[in-house]
């Protein structure tokens, strides 16, 4: 049997939609840590989403820690999670760990852009919009 196939993109099967996001390869996961811009950045960029960095600075909108900001301290693409670094959470024992959000509860509200090709790729798409 397949591990992966893309015809189960297009299924109403919830079974094919999870076996799709588990066994999908890893440069086809990057595409599952797709965030929202907000509402100033997409008139920015004219672009409704980006893939999130560590460094972006994110709020969370959906969840217990809803309308809380903070910086994305690390990106999991194989469980496809994201660490913010002002959302933690103390353990029994009294350490602090951080919680694992998933994109899709998240805006971007501030793009890191030292990395020229990121830079680059997102001043493409602004002036086509224009």
């Amino acid at each position: 049997m397949k591990k992966f196939s893309i015809k189960w993109k297009g299924s109403k099967k919830p079974k094919k939609q999870i076996k799709y996001r588990i066994n999908a390869p890893l440069h086809t996961r990057g595409n599952f840590l797709n965030v929202h811009l907000s509402k100033e950045l997409r008139k920015q960029y004219g672009k409704r989403s980006i893939r999130i960095r560590a460094g972006d600075t994110v709020k969370i909108v959906r969840g217990k820690f809803r309308n809380k900001s903070g910086k994305v301290e690390s990106v999991d693409l194989k469980k496809g999670k994201v660490s913010i670094s002002d959302v933690l959470i103390s353990k029994k024992d009294g350490t602090k760990s951080y919680i694992e959000i998933d994109p899709s509860n998240l805006m971007l509200q501030e793009i890191k852009t030292e990395d020229r090709e990121r830079r680059k790729a997102l001043d493409k798409n602004a002036k086509e919009k224009k």
